[in-house]
C-alpha cells in the first residue's frame, strides 16, 4: 500500500479513536464522590485496593480479577502504594473511581481500535474502519464505558482475539494462532463470558484443520490467563467457589423483582435494537447470509458465536442489557460486511455513487448509536439526582436527624466524606434508619432491625404500612424514596401488595416536601426497566438518576417537626 493511502487510513483511524474516547470520557464524573451503580461501588475498585493489604490473591473469584490487577497497578504507580490510595479514598473516593472509570475508558477505546484490525484483517480496511466506527458510538459500549466495571475492558482482549482468528482464516501463520490464544486468555481472565471467542477461534483453525495451531492457541490461551487469573490456579477451591457462585446468581429462578420479562432471549434481541441499534442488528442478520452465498468460510467463524451466545444467556434466570456486550465486536464486523458488499455491488454499475452510498451506510449503521450515546454524554455531565437530593437534606435537615432512606444510594451517601461527623457513632450525618435489616419479626410484629439482612434486591418485599407507624413512633420523620426501588413494585404489583399498600400509605401520611426529576420538562416517566431505569437511554432524560422524593410525616413524634 503506497505511504499517502497508508497515512490517510491511519488518519481516519486515528480521528475515530480520539472520537470514541471523547464519547467515552464525557461525563465520567457522574455521580461523584458517590458511586450510584452497585456492582461499581463493591467490586473493582474497593478490590483492588484491599490487594494492597492481603497480596495478590483476590480471595474473591465471583468476577475474575484481570480488571481488578489492572487497576491495581494503576493506582500503585498513580498514589504510590497503599497509603497514598488508601488515604485518599477516605476523604475524597470520587477521585479515585474517576482514575478507575478513565481505565475503563482509555482500554474501551483500545478495543475499537483493535476491531480495526480484525475487520481489516477479515476482508478489508473499509470493513474494518465501519465496524470500528459502529463500537465506538454504540451506546452500551460507550455508557459502560463511563463505569469501573469489567465489561468494557473484557472487549479489548476480544477484539484482540478476533484479529488473531481473522489471521488464521485467511493466511494460517503461527503468530495469528498466538495473537487469538492470548486474547482469549486475557478475556476470560477479564470476565468469564469473554470466553465466547473460543468458538470462532476454533472455527478458523478447523477450517485449516491445524491440530498444531490449535495446540499454540490453547496453551497460550491457558498462559495469558493464568498471568491474569494466577490464583484461579493457585486457591482453585476459591476460584470454583466463585464460579458457582456467579452462575447461581445468572440463573436465579427466581429471578429480581421488576424484571417482568420471561424471555431471556426476546429480551437479548430487544437490547440489540438500542444497545448497538436497529440497523446494524439487522444488518449482521442479513450479513449471514450473504456470506453464506459468498465467503463460507467467514461465515463459519463469525456467525456462530453471536447464536451460541445468544442461546446460552437466554435460558438464565436473570438477562442485563449489558451480559451481551461481549459478542458486540462480532456483530459490528458483520454490519459493516452488508454495507461494504452493498456498496460495491451498485458502485460496480455506478461508481460516481460509492461515496454518497458508503456515507449513507455509514448514517445508517451509526446514526442511531451516535444520536444516543451524544444524549447520554450531555445527561451524565449533569447533576444526579441523588446529589441533589442530598444537598437539599444538607440545607433543610439538621445532623442527627432521623431519617428513612430506601437503599437507592450506598450508605457512605449518609456521610460528608471526609469529615465524620462528631454527632453519630458511626459519623454519618443522618441517623439512618436500618433499611438493610427486617423489620418483621416471627410472630408479625414491627421492630426496629428485628430480623436479618435484607439485599437491595429484596427490600421492596419487607416494605408494609405499618412501618410508618414505627417510622413516627422512633421519630424518623424524613423519608427518602427513589424510583429505582418503588418502581420494582409498581412494575409487580400482584407480588408485592404489601409494599403497594405502603407507598399509598405514605402519601397518605406524610407532606412532599422535595422532589428531584430525571426527566425534561413535559417528558417522562420511564417505566421501570433493569436497564433503562439505569443507564438513561430514553431521550426522555435530562440528568442522570431516579425520580427522588423526600416526605415528612406528620403523625406520632414528628408532628410539628419541620
Amino acid at each position: 500500500m503506497p505511504t499517502a493511502e497508508r497515512l490517510r487510513w491511519g488518519g481516519a483511524v486515528g480521528v475515530l479513536l480520539i472520537g470514541a474516547l471523547a464519547l467515552r470520557l464525557w461525563g465520567v464524573k457522574h455521580g461523584l464522590p458517590y458511586a450510584y451503580n452497585a456492582d461499581e461501588n463493591a467490586h473493582f475498585v474497593p478490590k483492588a485496593i484491599q490487594l494492597f493489604g492481603h497480596g495478590w490473591n483476590p480471595h474473591y473469584f465471583v468476577n475474575p480479577p484481570a480488571y481488578t490487577y489492572l487497576l491495581h497497578l494503576v493506582f500503585a504507580v498513580w498514589y504510590g502504594g497503599r497509603e497514598g490510595v488508601s488515604s485518599t479514598f477516605a476523604v475524597d473516593q470520587g477521585q479515585v473511581f474517576i482514575i478507575a472509570r478513565v481505565v475503563s475508558a482509555i482500554v474501551g477505546t483500545l478495543a475499537v481500535w483493535a476491531l480495526y484490525l480484525a475487520g481489516a484483517r477479515f476482508f478489508d480496511r473499509r470493513v474494518g474502519l465501519l465496524a470500528a466506527a459502529l463500537l465506538a458510538v454504540a451506546f452500551l459500549p460507550v455508557f459502560y464505558s463511563h463505569l469501573a466495571l469489567n465489561d468494557v475492558p473484557t472487549l479489548a482482549p476480544i477484539c484482540l482475539s478476533l484479529w488473531g482468528t481473522a489471521g488464521i482464516l485467511r493466511d494460517g501463520r503461527r503468530r495469528h494462532y498466538a495473537i487469538a490464544g492470548i486474547g482469549l486468555g486475557l478475556a476470560c481472565a477479564t470476565k468469564y463470558t469473554g470466553g465466547i471467542v473460543l468458538v470462532p477461534l476454533l472455527a478458523a483453525a478447523a477450517l485449516r484443520r491445524d491440530v498444531r495451531g490449535v495446540l499454540l492457541a490453547g496453551g497460550l490461551s491457558l498462559a495469558a490467563f493464568f498471568v491474569a487469573n494466577p490464583y484461579a490456579f493457585i486457591d482453585h477451591g476459591a476460584f470454583h467457589q466463585g464460579l458457582v457462585h456467579q452462575s447461581t446468581a445468572a440463573d436465579d429462578a427466581l429471578g429480581k423483582l421488576g424484571l417482568t420479562q420471561t424471555s431471556g432471549i426476546a429480551y437479548y434481541l430487544w437490547t440489540f435494537t438500542w444497545g448497538i441499534g436497529w440497523v446494524p442488528v439487522i444488518a449482521a442478520a442479513i450479513a449471514i447470509i450473504v456470506l453464506a452465498l459468498r465467503d463460507p468460510g467467514a461465515m463459519v467463524v463469525l456467525a456462530p458465536a453471536p447464536v451460541v451466545f445468544l442461546l446460552f444467556m437466554g435460558t438464565q434466570g436473570r438477562f442485563f442489557g449489558r451480559w451481551l456486550m461481549p459478542i458486540f465486536p462480532l456483530v459490528c464486523i458483520l454490519a459493516a460486511v452488508l454495507v461494504v458488499r452493498v456498496v460495491d455491488a451498485i458502485a460496480a454499475r455506478r461508481p460516481s455513487l460509492a461515496p454518497v452510498l458508503l456515507a449513507v451506510g455509514v448514517v445508517a449503521l451509526c446514526g442511531q448509536g451516535l444520536v444516543y450515546s451524544v444524549h447520554e454524554g450531555l445527561v451524565l455531565s449533569r447533576a444526579d439526582t441523588r446529589n441533589l437530593a442530598r444537598d437539599w437534606l444538607v440545607a433543610n435537615v439538621p445532623e442527627h436527624t432521623r431519617i428513612v432512606v430506601e437503599p437507592v444510594v450506598p450508605d457512605s451517601w449518609a456521610q460528608d466524606l471526609g469529615h465524620p461527623s462528631a454527632l453519630t457513632a458511626n459519623g454519618y450525618r443522618w441517623a439512618k434508619f436500618p433499611t438493610s435489616r427486617t423489620n418483621v419479626a416471627r410472630d408479625g410484629s414491627i421492630h426496629l432491625g428485628a430480623g436479618g439482612i435484607v439485599n437491595i434486591e429484596d427490600y421492596e418485599r419487607e416494605l408494609q404500612p405499618r412501618l410508618i407507624d414505627l417510622y413516627e413512633q422512633k421519630g424518623y420523620c424524613y423519608v427518602v424514596s427513589g424510583s429505582t426501588q418503588r418502581g420494582r413494585a409498581e412494575a409487580q404489583p400482584k407480588e408485592v401488595p404489601r409494599a403497594v399498600a405502603y407507598y399509598a400509605e405514605l402519601e397518605r401520611r406524610a407532606d412532599k416536601v422535595a422532589e428531584f426529576s430525571p426527566y425534561r420538562r413535559g417528558h417522562g416517566p420511564v417505566a421501570f426497566n433493569f436497564d433503562w431505569s439505569f443507564d438513561f437511554y430514553p431521550l426522555a432524560y435530562e440528568r442522570p438518576g431516579p425520580l427522588m422524593t423526600i416526605y415528612r410525616l406528620r403523625g406520632g413524634a414528628c408532628a410539628g417537626v419541620s
